[in-house]
């Protein structure tokens, strides 16, 4: 890349070297064959989150894929589905059923919910 900078600059080219090394970025691609690369917790935690009329069909296939993956997160995605059906339908009276069926599915706990059932609170 410094070589064929060196050489545009040469040839009176108005070329940065970061311009350079984007375009060859672009140019070389990805290698066939190559996995894709995996979603990052944000695009996951805006498929969770968002109803799900509002994701395009590849955000849905996708979606299916990584719960197929992590029966956890699955277990996870559902309990926020139905707490989203809770909040928009005006359902406060089932709240309480909501809060019983996440216990009882007995996920993981964060960070968070460790220290205020300890009493402590976090930073």
């Amino acid at each position: 890349m410094t070589r064929l900078h060196s050489d545009l600059v040469a040839d009176n080219a108005s070329v940065s070297y970061r311009m350079v090394r984007a375009r060859i970025a672009t140019l070389r691609g990805v290698p066939a064959g190559a996995p894709a690369r995996p979603p990052t917790v944000r695009q996951v935690t805006g498929w969770l989150t968002r109803h799900p009329t509002a994701l395009s069909e590849d955000d849905r296939a996708d979606l299916k894929n990584v719960l197929a993956r992590c029966p956890g997160l699955d277990t996870a995605a559902g309990h926020v589905r139905d707490f989203g059906d809770v909040l928009t339908g005006r359902l406060g009276a089932g709240l309480p059923a909501w809060s019983d069926a996440v216990d009882a599915s007995q996920l993981p706990a964060s960070p968070a919910s460790h220290a205020s059932q300890s009493g402590t609170s976090t930073p």
